[in-house]
């Protein structure tokens, strides 16, 4: 039987990785075409494109700096910021003036300024290897702290016992992310790659442990009416009086906000 080498299996994790992670960063697509068909953000939020972007500029950054071994983080990164690009594109022109003018300010300081900074300081450190070195910890830093924020999204799960907004595909591709960019990372000796992914593999299992156990309680999302008990006079707009009913998207017209989280574990 013959055995791969270590750089042939880091080259095959490296593949499903760059497989995976497309597939992820094109999880929000029915989200921006809502969008689009609507011609509305809808109450979407910036943010979680805007950190996306920030990821995937930062590991570019990173993967130029290598010598080797960086060729499957710049495709998959370098896909990474322009997918991210056009949502937040698509964002700036269909969002009202307030969330537009709060996205820009958003680029500017955090994708614009902030990176800015980061390559500026590190321009000046003349060791390549220290460069690399101090490069490869502000990206594993990162990583760690957007791996962590799906808690808020596990916490609201516990205390909804839905798992309306935490979609069980999305939770396994970001597993499977998780474990081809450990092995990747472990097979080229690169700890920051690797070392952030154990966090994410173990959110990840976390989450689909959940949704196991919550998928299927009992959603008490909106309170149930009888025809009897629905509001009437004044308590309905008049648009809806001739109806006599409550339009459903009426009534879950507030569940949009969340929709935009599902991106910022990319």
């Amino acid at each position: 039987m013959t055995h791969m080498a270590p750089h042939q299996l880091a080259f095959v994790f490296g593949i499903l990785g760059n497989i995976v992670s497309f597939l992820v960063y094109l999880a929000p697509l029915p989200t921006f075409y809502r969008v689009f068909k609507r011609k509305s953000t809808e109450g979407f939020q910036a943010l979680p494109y805007s950190v996306a972007l920030f990821s995937a500029m930062l590991m570019l950054y990173y993967a130029f700096l290598k010598s080797n071994d960086a060729f499957m983080l710049i495709t998959i990164n370098s896909i990474g910021c322009a997918i991210e690009a056009i949502y937040l594109t698509m964002y700036m022109i269909y969002a009202p003036p307030n969330a537009r003018i709060y996205t820009a300010k958003l680029l500017a300081l955090f994708n614009a300024g902030a990176y800015g900074l980061i390559l500026l300081s590190t321009f000046f450190i003349s060791n390549s290897p220290k460069r690399l070195k101090v490069v490869g910890w502000i990206c594993a830093v990162f990583s760690v702290s957007v791996f962590a924020a799906p808690l808020a999204i596990m916490r609201q799960v516990v205390k909804t016992k839905s798992v309306e907004y935490m979609p069980f595909s999305l939770s396994f591709c970001l597993t499977l992310c998780a474990v081809m960019w450990f092995f990747y990372g472990l097979l080229i000796k690169d700890m920051f790659v690797a070392t952030p992914n154990t966090l994410g593999f173990t959110f990840g299992i976390a989450q689909m442990i959940l949704y196991i156990i919550y998928k299927n309680a009992k959603k008490s999302v909106l309170p149930e009416f009888e025809v009897h008990e629905i509001p009437k006079g004044d308590e309905v707009d008049k648009d809806q009086k001739g109806r006599g009913t409550i339009s459903i998207e009426d009534l879950t017209s507030t569940n949009s906000r969340v929709d935009g989280i599902e991106s910022i574990m990319v």
